[in-house]
């Protein structure tokens, strides 16, 4: 199975990892916009789901052509940090389509910013950082939830977003 085609193009993490890490970062993806799906936001559990997967996907392909470039040349210079900057800098762009002026107020940061944990869960999982991914996660989720919750009731702030 790791032999994904017949020209050879085999992972060096191997298909069990490589399916493992994809899956995980849809598993976090979707926690991650419940909160925003329940609020009945634009982008919700499956644009969090997907943001989080492609953040993932980059990543792992992120190490894989490193590794090829590094296997087939010691003297090879390789730079990986660029593919991840790209990711940062794309979920950013989503993460801000989310945000709107409207009258005197912003509305979408707190989903433009879950957009952006979203893309850094995402990353977390391709770099099979299982344990930050969670981390990331559980407090997003008291981030989101909590202080929701303790903004609404007691200092008459955090609206629906």
């Amino acid at each position: 199975m790791e032999q994904l085609f017949e020209s050879g193009a085999s992972t060096h993490l191997g298909a069990a990892e490589v399916a493992l890490r994809l899956v995980a970062a849809v598993v976090f993806g979707l926690f991650a916009g419940i909160d925003r799906e329940l609020r009945g936001k634009a982008a919700g559990m499956r644009t969090h789901m997907l943001v989080s997967l492609a953040a993932a996907a980059f990543t792992i392909l992120t190490f894989e052509l490193f590794y090829r470039v590094t296997a087939a040349d010691d003297n090879a210079a390789a730079d990986p940090l660029r593919i991840a900057e790209a990711v940062v800098t794309g979920v950013a762009f989503l993460g801000g389509g989310a945000i709107i002026r409207s009258g005197g107020g912003v509305q979408g940061l707190t989903t433009g910013a879950n957009i952006w944990l979203a893309g850094a869960i995402g990353v977390a999982c391709g770099a099979g950082l299982y344990l930050v991914a969670a981390i990331c996660l559980v407090l997003a989720l008291v981030v989101l939830v909590v202080m929701g919750w303790i903004e609404r009731r007691f200092l008459g702030t955090g609206g629906p977003e």
